[in-house]
């Protein structure tokens, strides 16, 4: 896994989180890229994008994302330390979800679900949810109305483990995307979507 840093050269606490990155294994159903990170917001970043694929239809994707890792020794105040993840968690949803008026209660608790049951430790959080209703009109009339749902959070780490902080961000992708959780060393069996 590689990253970015603006000086050029890697700090060793960054590289150990690259490494904890790294050892991470998510379920088969996250495909997980490497992308471009950030330039300016921090002296070293690594950004990862998923997609969450349908386990009967690997070419049918669920739910996608992005992970954003950024370190800065200097602890930026609003970070209240050294590290802050910043995420996005976008899944299309059924259609009668739309007037749900809980729904982005439901959508952050599932991020706050996702952290405790991984154990992590954070402070500073910060997000919002949104819904994003389509409805096509004229010659596209036929398309049925639909419904997104979107996370996009940020929340500081503390501690050394990074890790596990990708995995609950995996778990809440898997949750917006329909797909029931797993306990450690069980592989999902296809069944149907919500």
């Amino acid at each position: 896994m590689s990253s970015r840093s603006v000086s050029g050269r890697e700090s060793p606490e960054f590289s150990r989180a690259l490494k904890d990155l790294h050892r991470v294994r998510l379920r088969p159903e996250i495909r997980l890229t490497e992308v471009p990170a950030p330039q300016r917001i921090a002296p070293y970043a690594v950004a990862l994008t998923a997609d969450v694929v349908d386990p009967r239809d690997t070419d049918d994707d669920l739910a996608s994302g992005r992970f954003v890792l950024l370190h800065d020794p200097s602890s930026p105040e609003p970070w209240g330390g050294q590290w802050r993840a910043v995420t996005f968690a976008r899944a299309e949803l059924e259609p009668e979800l739309a007037t749900d008026p809980v729904l982005g209660e439901v959508g952050w608790s599932w991020l706050v679900d996702a952290l405790a049951m991984r154990g992590v430790e954070y402070t500073a959080e910060a997000g919002t949810v949104t819904r994003v209703v389509s409805q096509s009109f004229a010659g596209l009339a036929d398309r049925p109305a639909s419904v997104e749902m979107e996370v996009r959070a940020s929340w500081t780490p503390l501690g050394p483990e990074v890790g596990d902080h990708l995995l609950a961000w995996s778990d809440l992708l898997c949750t917006i995307a329909g797909l029931p959780p797993l306990p450690e060393g069980v592989v999902a069996l296809p069944g149907p979507r919500r």
